[in-house]
């Protein structure tokens, strides 16, 4: 082994500065080991959170809002679950949901209701029994239930009801995910012993289990285990690859430690800030993996390519000398392009942006430190010693010059018009193809096969459609309970129901309506003079007696009130057309109710947050790409001197991001708070290449060469750096497909699209633009760079 001692003499200053550290090898591992016990402990603090309020801007004024309207109308989690019968209202079937609705009502934070809860306290004794039924006396209780329930349309817009269902809703009283885990885990423990208990012919079928907390639940476990199912396969991704490029276990060692400490360091620094793991931030350590595992091939490639003369620990430094520029200016690249998106106001994505950008700082402070400590004490070999893979690049590189000058135009105008389908795919062709659009609910995350998917979808396709909202009514203090304001809050609702957005509406208008039918004078709102006055008279102690009255009054000023909307089933316009109903029903309650000119609505709610994630993740992303391209390209200014160099040099990048929308648009993949990262990470990634590539074409230019001497020293010095990073990446973003998320999967795919259709790009448009850029030809003179600065 090699002593690691570089006589500095001679060397350039940064060489010899390199030398240096490679004599305090020991005390540079002692550090990193001291570091990696504290870095392990913080990275295993750092929470799960997918909750939707993350993704919002806090001062939206929707938002605010919308928080406003919790504080004075506080709800629960709430869950439901479908009791699946084919003779739903038959006794034997209300005897069982009963009994589970029993079981339900002892699981810790959990309160039930359902049509049996409502019907036990509103019938009258005797009302619905065998004398009140027309056509003799009932069988039992599931005969007396229906009579009950054949009078109105409330529990069946409700989805409490169905023709083969009862519903039985949870409310959870739960204040953070672990404890809504545990109250949903004891809740299926008494659904699955329900089912259980289910034999032949038995009048309870099953159980479908529908609403965010199920949703949420399952996202988050599964976030957490894509994580633990695709580091290992990244990892043995890595070992083969690195093992079968440098056929030595000595250089493995090497590279595989210095990746692993830098990504733990990283991924530590969130436990350090406080940040937590989301969909979205999910992918950071695979980010530190992906760039971090470049930068450390890009290195090892260059240590490796030293001539037998050349003493090993002199080309050493040297190696590491001659890449320090490319290297940090591809990795400062990236780093301070997702920095850009700091700028987002938007929690999750400020916190990858910041997260990813310091953790690459990290990396880039361990490829320079602990990797070369590392390659001393372990002593990698270079091609001298030990023979790697790669020796197509020499043919590669006598053969690309003159093939892409000869097809120059041709694979230019190709890549053109891909990248302009790519364009359209994404931004759509008016009155031809629509935009993409952002998927943002639940349940576009959750995989489809899943129980928990298919229920929701069944419910939503046939019951009632997801999206809900409330309207918050504001009247003037003390106002909610005058008579006036109960009819025009009954037309708002009456009006609601009537559009066809609209699936259900309940409100304070809809649970005096039900309490008049429980008391036997039918679905309807009174009509008379008495009866209003009566009604209007009993409600303020009313509020007193019944929660479920009173839930729906801001008890603080008596001034406001709310109707939960909720989209029809099959919907699809979601948030915007219930935004369309509502406005139409609050003009036309308007114009029957001339007291409404003294009040006013906002809409609110769960379905107006996921409205607000789309239309504020579109705009961000479009900036911080932005930002980062800007930041990219004055990147290019500095380290390039030849103007050409500085505009080609992101042809690449941009092209296989514009082809990458294309690609969703061909296989279905839609945008979602993943997969609109893409051109931020593609961009940030695949950067790296093209700044290695130029670099090496520079280098070789400013001795004078020509385009041509130029473009086959960069393919030889960087060739097979290029294309074995680009394999690392993709493979590692590959991994991706084995998670159970499909913003994850598809995050994945499109992850390592890009980065194949970026390599393709570096060996076809990119030489094809840089013989039209210097206006040479294959074996020509060179031609003075006009633009060189």
């Amino acid at each position: 082994m090699m002593s690691g001692v570089t006589d500095r003499a001679g060397l350039p200053r940064l060489a010899a500065m390199f030398a240096q550290v490679v004599g305090l090898r020991w005390w540079i591992i002692a550090v990193y080991a001291a570091l990696v016990p504290g870095a392990v402990h913080l990275a295993l603090r750092i929470p799960q959170d997918n909750a939707i309020g993350k993704m919002v801007v806090d001062s939206d004024p929707a938002v605010v809002a919308t928080r406003e309207f919790h504080t004075v109308f506080p709800e629960h989690a709430v869950a439901l679950a479908l009791v699946e019968s084919p003779r739903p209202l038959s006794d034997n079937a209300v005897a069982g949901v009963r009994a589970l609705q029993s079981a339900l009502e002892r699981v810790p934070n959990v309160t039930t209701y359902s049509v049996l809860t409502v019907w036990d306290r509103l019938r009258p004794t005797g009302h619905w029994g065998r004398a009140g039924l027309p056509g003799g006396p009932p069988a039992g209780e599931g005969d007396e239930l229906a009579a009950f329930l054949s009078g109105t349309r409330f529990f069946r817009d409700q989805g409490l009801v169905g023709d083969d269902f009862l519903t039985i809703v949870l409310a959870l009283d739960v204040t953070d995910p672990a404890e809504r885990d545990a109250t949903l885990a004891a809740t299926n423990r008494v659904l699955d012993d329900a089912l259980r208990a289910v034999g032949p012919g038995a009048t309870l079928t099953g159980v479908r289990r529908v609403g965010a907390p199920w949703l949420e639940s399952w996202l988050e476990s599964e976030t957490a285990a894509s994580s633990l199912r695709y580091f290992p396969l990244f990892g043995a991704f890595l070992l083969v690859l690195t093992i079968s490029l440098y056929r030595s276990w000595r250089a493995l060692v090497t590279i595989v430690l210095s990746l692993g400490v830098a990504v733990l360091l990283g991924v530590a620094f969130g436990g350090l800030a406080g940040f937590s793991f989301t969909i979205i931030s999910s992918v950071v350590p695979l980010m530190f993996l992906i760039t971090v595992t470049a930068s450390l091939i890009y290195l090892h490639s260059r240590f490796v390519d030293r001539q037998a003369d050349v003493p090993l620990d002199r080309h050493r430094v040297l190696a590491l000398d001659n890449k320090l520029l490319a290297v940090s200016a591809s990795m400062f690249a990236a780093a301070v392009g997702f920095a850009a998106l700091g700028i987002s106001d938007i929690e999750p994505i400020r916190q990858l942006g910041i997260w990813t950008s310091v953790g690459l700082g990290i990396g880039w402070v361990v490829c320079f430190t602990l990797y070369p400590a590392l390659q001393v004490v372990l002593g990698a070999p270079t091609r001298v010693e030990r023979p790697v893979a790669g020796p197509w690049v020499m043919g590669l590189a006598a053969a690309l010059p003159s093939w892409s000058f000869r097809w120059r135009f041709v694979i230019l105008a190709t890549a053109a018009v891909l990248a302009a389908a790519g364009l359209a795919s994404l931004v759509g062709i008016p009155g031809i193809l629509a935009p993409m659009r952002l998927a943002t609910a639940a349940l576009d995350y959750v995989d489809p096969d899943e129980p928990v998917a298919r229920d929701a979808r069944v419910f939503s396709e046939t019951v009632l459609g997801l999206t809900s909202v409330d309207v918050w009514v504001r009247t003037p203090p003390g106002a909610v309970l005058q008579r006036d304001i109960l009819v025009a809050l009954n037309g708002l609702s009456e009006s609601l129901r009537r559009q066809p957005q609209v699936g259900s509406v309940v409100g304070l208008a809809s649970v005096l309506r039900l309490r008049r039918y429980g008391a036997g004078l039918g679905d309807t709102w009174p009509a008379d003079e008495a009866g209003l006055s009566r009604m209007t008279a009993d409600l303020e102690p009313l509020l007193l007696q019944e929660p479920a009255v009173a839930r729906f009054v801001d008890l603080s000023d008596l001034g406001g009130s709310y109707l939960t909307v909720t989209a029809r089933a099959g919907d699809t316009a979601r948030f915007d057309g219930l935004e369309l109903a509502i406005g139409r029903a609050w003009a036309e309650a308007a114009r029957t109710s001339p007291v409404l000119a003294s009040c006013s609505y906002r809409i609110v709610g769960i379905g107006v947050l996921e409205d607000r994630i789309s239309r504020q993740l579109v705009p961000t992303l479009t900036q911080s790409f932005a930002l980062t391209f800007a930041i990219i390209f004055v990147t290019f200014v500095l380290v390039f001197r030849s103007g050409p160099a500085r505009v080609i040099a992101t042809v690449p990048s941009l092209f296989a991001i514009l082809l990458m929308f294309l690609f969703m648009r061909l296989t279905g993949i839609g945008l979602n708070v993943a997969t609109i990262l893409i051109a931020t990470t593609v961009l940030g990634a695949t950067e790296n290449d093209q700044v290695h590539f130029f670099y090496h074409f520079q280098e070789k230019r400013t001795r004078g060469a020509s385009a041509e001497a130029s473009l086959v020293h960069a393919v030889r010095v960087a060739g097979h750096a290029i294309v074995f990073a680009t394999v690392i990446n993709a493979g590692g973003f590959l991994a991706l497909t084995m998670s159970r998320l499909p913003p994850m999967r598809e995050f994945g795919i499109l992850t390592a699209a890009a980065f194949a259709f970026a390599l393709v790009a570096d060996f076809t448009a990119l030489p094809a633009a840089l013989w039209i850029a210097f206006r040479e030809r294959p074996g020509g003179p060179r031609t003075p760079d006009s633009t060189t600065a």
